[in-house]
């Protein structure tokens, strides 16, 4: 099988890079694996109980594609700089289920193991 990476570096709601990953990875669910790796600002998408007044959830969308089957991981050093340090198995509380922090050494895997990656950030 085919394997998509997209990596993402803007936090929740501070651009439509998170929306746009969510629907990309999910219309490639249907035919690839789906990695993404949450960076810089990024690493806050998963958080739960993001409950935004005009927008999207976007940690429960991410929830529905860890679900689904896309593996999910969040960059350690992003994650411990915002406050976010992981468990022994890389989860967090605040993290919606199947989505983990691990460390950036895993992005490098993601990318040549991958047959095609995207980038969004500003």
């Amino acid at each position: 099988m085919k394997t998509l990476t997209i990596i993402l570096a803007d936090g929740p709601y501070i651009s439509e890079y998170a929306e746009i990953a969510k629907n990309i990875a999910d219309a490639a669910l249907k035919r690839y694996h789906v990695n993404i790796f949450l960076y810089l600002d990024a690493v806050h998408i998963p958080r739960r109980g993001q409950r935004p007044a005009f927008f999207a959830d976007e940690g429960g969308l991410f929830a529905d594609l860890a679900e689904r089957g896309a593996t999910i991981r969040a960059c350690s050093r992003c994650a411990a700089a915002r406050g976010y340090l992981a468990e022994e198995d890389g989860t967090r509380r605040e993290y919606h289920e199947g989505i983990k922090i691990s460390s950036l050494y895993d992005l490098p895997d993601m990318i040549s193991e991958s047959d095609g990656v995207i980038t969004l950030c500003r």
